[in-house]
C-alpha cells in the first residue's frame, strides 16, 4: 500500500512523498533506512486501477485459502506445487482463480509467498496475516501459522453468521411493524377523518395527536424519505472517511452500558488472539503489538493501541503503555492478565486463554439479549396498533353516547 509522509532527509533538507510498504511499521522502517526522519505518515487515498479493482478478501475465503495452503504443504508439497493444485480445484471461481494465479506466477518467479501475496492486486490482505505468512517462512513455521490462521478467519467468520442469523427474526418483525404502522396512519386514519369532521365535535388529544402525525406522513412521505435516505448517506460517508467523526461515534459506543461491553469483549478478544498468533509465529513483541493493534474496528480503540504501540517500541511495556495512554475505560482484567503475562513472559498464553473468556462472555450475553429482544418488538408493535385503534374509537365511542343522550 502507499503511505504519504513528511519529513526531513540526512542533508536537512525538507522532503515530501510517497513510500510503497506492507505496512505503517514497514514504511517507517524503510524511510529510516533511506535517511529519512519523518514528522508525519499515513495512508494515501489510492485513486489508481489497484484502488477500484480491489477488495477486501473475504473471510471465510481467506480461511479456506490458509487452510488448504497449510494441509499441502504440511503433506511435503512445495508452495509452487499446492498452488498449482489449488488453481486446479478452484476452476470455476473466477475471481479467486485470479488471484491464486497471480500468487502462483509471483512464486514462480523467485519470490518468497509473502512477497507474491504482497504485491497480487486481485485482494488486499490484512497486514497482520502478511507479517504472519513473512514471519513463518524466515522461522519454517508456514504450516502451523496457516493453520492457525486459517482456524481464526473461520471462527470470525462463524460469530459474524450467527449474530446475523439471530437478528434475522427480530429485524423481519421490526419491517413488518413499520409497514403495518405506515399503512394505518397513511390508509386507514385518513378514511375514518371524515366521519369525525362532519360530526363536529372536540376530539381527544390523542386522536388530534394521530391524525395529525397521519396528515404529515400522507403529505410528506416523499420528502421525508428522501431525508431519512440522505441522513443515512451522509452518516455512513462521515464515518467511513471523517476521522474525528468515526472516533467519536465508536467512542459514544463504547460508553453505551451494554452495547459497549460487547464491542470491548469482541475486540479484545480479536486483539488478544492475533497477538498470542503472531508472538507463537515468532514476531517481534514491540512489532507484533502494533500488527494486532491495527486490526480494531473500533476507532478510538484503534488509536489508543496505535499511541500505546509507539510507546512499546521506545521499550515500555504495553500494560504501562496503555494506563499513560489513558486508557481507563479498557477492562481492567485485560490489563491486569496483560500485565500478568508481560511479567512472566507468557504474554501469548495469557492472551490465547483471554480470547476465549472474551468469546465465550460474548456468545452467552448476545443470546440473552436477542432472546429479550423478539419479546420487546412485540410489545412495541402491539403498543404502536393499540395507541392508533384508541385514537380512532374513543370518538366513535364519544358519539355513540352522545346520541343514547
Amino acid at each position: 500500500m502507499q503511505f504519504k509522509y513528511k519529513g526531513i532527509d540526512a542533508q536537512g533538507k525538507r522532503v515530501r512523498g510517497r513510500i510503497t510498504a506492507v505496512s505503517l511499521d514497514d514504511a517507517k522502517a524503510r524511510l529510516r533506512k533511506q535517511g529519512v526522519y519523518f514528522e508525519s505518515i499515513k495512508v494515501a487515498a489510492e485513486f489508481g486501477l489497484k484502488g477500484l479493482t480491489a477488495r477486501r478478501m473475504p473471510g471465510p475465503v481467506l480461511s479456506s485459502f490458509a487452510r488448504e495452503l497449510s494441509s499441502y504443504l504440511g503433506s511435503g508439497m512445495t508452495v509452487l506445487t499446492a498452488l498449482r493444485l489449488m488453481e486446479n480445484q478452484h476452476r470455476g471461481e473466477k475471481r479467486y482463480l485470479a488471484f491464486l494465479a497471480e500468487v502462483r506466477r509471483g512464486v514462480e518467479e523467485g519470490h518468497s509467498l509473502y512477497q507474491a501475496l504482497s504485491a497480487q492486486e486481485i485482494y488486499q490482505l490484512p497486514d497482520f496475516f502478511l507479517q504472519s505468512v513473512n514471519v513463518a517462512g524466515q522461522s519454517g513455521k508456514m504450516v502451523e501459522v496457516l493453520g492457525n490462521m486459517g482456524r481464526f478467519f473461520s471462527s470470525q467468520s462463524k460469530v459474524r453468521k450467527q449474530v446475523a442469523n439471530a437478528m434475522a427474526y427480530p429485524l423481519f418483525i421490526f419491517v413488518v411493524a413499520i409497514g403495518m404502522t405506515g399503512f394505518l396512519i397513511t390508509y386507514v386514519v385518513p378514511k375514518i377523518t371524515g366521519i369525525f369532521e362532519d360530526t363536529g365535535q372536540e376530539l381527544p388529544k390523542i386522536t388530534q395527536f394521530v391524525l395529525g402525525v397521519s396528515d404529515f406522513l400522507s403529505h410528506h412521505y416523499v420528502a421525508l424519505g428522501v431525508g431519512v435516505v440522505l441522513l443515512i448517506a451522509l452518516f455512513v460517508l462521515a464515518y467511513r472517511h471523517w476521522r474525528s467523526f468515526r472516533a467519536s461515534i465508536d467512542r459514544l459506543l463504547l460508553s453505551t452500558p451494554v452495547v459497549g461491553n460487547l464491542i470491548q469483549n469482541y475486540e479484545l478478544a480479536r486483539f488478544s488472539y492475533i497477538l498470542s498468533l503472531m508472538l507463537d509465529s515468532g514476531v517481534s513483541y514491540a512489532q507484533a503489538v502494533g500488527l494486532a493493534g491495527s486490526t480494531f474496528s473500533n476507532a478510538a480503540m484503534e488509536d489508543l493501541f496505535a499511541e500505546a504501540s509507539q510507546k512499546v517500541v521506545e521499550g515500555n511495556k504495553l500494560s504501562n503503555a496503555l494506563h499513560m495512554s489513558k486508557g481507563k475505560f479498557l477492562k481492567r482484567n485485560f490489563l491486569q492478565s496483560l500485565a500478568l503475562g508481560e511479567e512472566s513472559s507468557e504474554v501469548a498464553s495469557v492472551m490465547f486463554n483471554l480470547s476465549k473468556l472474551y468469546n465465550e462472555e460474548n456468545e452467552d450475553r448476545l443470546k440473552m439479549l436477542l432472546s429479550l429482544l423478539e419479546p420487546v418488538m412485540m410489545l412495541l408493535i402491539g403498543l404502536i396498533v393499540g395507541v392508533i385503534v384508541m385514537a380512532m374509537l374513543l370518538p366513535i365511542f364519544s358519539m355513540n353516547l352522545g346520541a343514547k343522550v
